[in-house]
């Protein structure tokens, strides 16, 4: 069976920048924009018109910002992923993005390098955060779900992030790990240092005993 093509509409209100976005997503397999409009309004608009799979919209926008827009979406209760892009570091709006069920929060300065990552991650019903707001998943979680003693909220983990663990998991060192999925190993590390902030680990052998105490999740 071939990969579900996701259908995905765009909302921001510099065309510039939907237009530079646009070229990046497209630049993917299996990743198509249907659309791209300026504001939440037109988008709830065109979401009654047109299948969609994942909407990416910026947070800060006239007529109906991101929150708003989400919001409608939580209370109707229509079937789209959301993933909010913003330039914004406030962690109240994160929370309440979280509250209102967005499952992506990617910063816009990350937005070439993560968004294509982040439309299949949350796709897949998993949560996508850009490294710069871990800190303030860590503290909405407050104690995430606890097995052993540690958090296991495997699904906070990004794609890359999950393929690192599994390696760590074989007890392959980060040089190792570096060749098998041909990235550096300061890019492993960096995956590694994210994995121990999402999952609440703590200490230089902290994650291996976590993996070898919670391998049946992997």
């Amino acid at each position: 069976m071939g990969i579900k093509i996701i259908h995905i509409l765009i909302v921001d209100d510099h065309p510039v920048f939907r237009s530079g976005l646009r070229s990046i997503i497209e630049s993917e397999q299996k990743l198509h924009i249907v659309g791209d409009v300026s504001n939440g309004e037109v988008a709830l608009e065109f979401l009654k018109d047109h299948s969609i799979d994942v909407v990416i919209l910026d947070l800060d926008m006239p007529k109906m910002n991101g929150l708003e827009f989400a919001e409608v979406v939580a209370k109707q209760k229509i079937p789209v992923e959301i993933i909010i892009l913003t330039m914004y570091k406030e962690e109240e709006l994160f929370s309440r993005a979280m509250d209102l069920g967005v499952k992506g929060f990617v910063s816009k300065e990350n937005a070439v390098t993560e968004i294509a990552e982040a439309i299949r991650t949350v796709i897949e019903g998993r949560y996508f955060v850009s490294s710069m707001f871990t800190d303030y998943l860590v503290r909405r979680s407050g104690s995430l779900t606890v097995l052993s003693g540690k958090s296991t909220d495997l699904e906070l983990l990004t794609t890359a992030e999950r393929k690192v663990l599994k390696f760590i998991a074989e007890n392959k060192s980060t040089k190792q790990i570096a060749e098998e999925l041909f990235i550096s190993p300061k890019t492993v590390e960096n995956h590694r240092t994210n994995i121990c902030i999402k999952l609440g680990i703590h200490g230089s052998h902290a994650l291996l005993r976590f993996l070898l105490e919670n391998r049946s999740l992997l």
